[in-house]
């Protein structure tokens, strides 16, 4: 087949392109920035994704029959919508340009778990409540798709927390922290979240080309793996394959000051405290979504917790991570 994916430097489009190459398919991958990966440069084309002239061009040259829009503003360090143009002006673009591809099937469209607050579960495909500029200007491009007219099959993911090689913060760091030894958990707490290994989130996402597009026209779904990862024991297998100590248990009292700590240094100027009270609501909140249509669809995921940390410990000490 030939893909094209924009956002294909980022952390999932890396891993995205590289599966891609490895399955024999002729791939194009669209950045603002050079790849993660290296082995990916001869594939990728450095382009403005907001300038829409040269998208529709390259997409007309390179005449797609599967396009997986990845590419976005994903920090959470905006102030207001106007700083994600990319995630709402850049849909419309990339559905612009699509419509004029000629031998177009599929387009998968690439929005996050944050269009609503940690913690919240939507009633419907459309119950929104973001808390961050973020995940505002990703309800927008959610609204921007199901309004448009497109011309072929579609759907929406959401990808929940990924996490695996290419990854940055806040899961390498999370990774870094139980290497060195920092990380402790919240003593008796049991935190189940739906999490997903990135070997499994390009499984799926690979898997759709293969689905009959009635399958997964017009869907929204999220990207996580099922049944969901308990993080006191996820913490235990990171240790355990990083051959350290099993991480301490704490009273959650004692992370609260910690957190209220990080929120200060932050304040004062420090980019990226150890832990800060969004973190510790994010770590300690339960986050259960549905995997069903992903695991219903094209079956259980290739790779277990243990053999995705596995990989991914591989991964740091192959990059003198760890």
């Amino acid at each position: 087949m030939k893909v094209l994916v924009t956002g294909g430097s980022g952390f999932i489009g890396s891993n995205l392109v590289t599966a891609l190459l490895d399955a024999g398919h002729d791939v194009l991958s669209l950045d603002i920035c050079p790849p993660r990966n290296v082995a990916n440069k001869a594939v990728t084309k450095i382009i403005d994704p907001l300038d829409s002239k040269e998208l529709e061009a390259t997409f007309e040259q390179f005449d797609p029959e599967f396009i997986y829009h990845l590419g976005a503003r994903t920090d959470l360090d905006g102030k207001s919508l106007s700083d994600y143009d990319y995630n709402v002006r850049g849909v419309n673009i990339v559905i612009d340009a699509a419509n004029k591809c000629s031998n177009l099937l599929g387009i998968f469209f690439a929005s996050s778990r944050l269009v609503c607050k940690i913690g919240y579960t939507p009633k419907s495909e459309d119950d929104y409540c973001p808390t961050t500029a973020y995940g505002e200007s990703k309800v927008k491009g959610e609204e921007i798709v199901r309004l448009a007219e497109i011309k072929v099959p579609w759907c929406i993911f959401r990808p929940t927390s990924i996490w695996g090689p290419w990854f940055d913060v806040p899961y390498k760091t999370f990774f870094l922290t139980v290497a060195h030894g920092r990380y402790v958990h919240p003593r008796g707490e049991k935190i189940y979240k739906s999490f997903s290994f990135v070997g499994n989130s390009v499984y799926y996402l690979m898997g759709l080309m293969k689905l009959s597009s009635n399958i997964y026209n017009r869907k929204t779904f999220y990207l996580c793996d099922d049944p969901p990862l308990e993080v006191g024991v996820w913490a235990d297998e990171i240790a355990s394959a990083l051959g350290r100590s099993r991480p301490k248990r704490v009273p959650l009292f004692v992370l609260k000051i910690a957190a209220f700590a990080g929120d200060f240094l932050k304040l004062i100027g420090m980019k990226n405290p150890p832990l800060t009270c969004f973190r510790l609501a994010n770590l300690t909140c339960q986050m259960i979504h549905d995997g069903e249509f992903l695991k219903t669809s094209m079956g259980p995921a290739p790779y277990s917790t243990k053999e995705g940390v596995a990989e991914t410990v591989k991964w740091l000490r192959l990059h003198d991570l760890s």
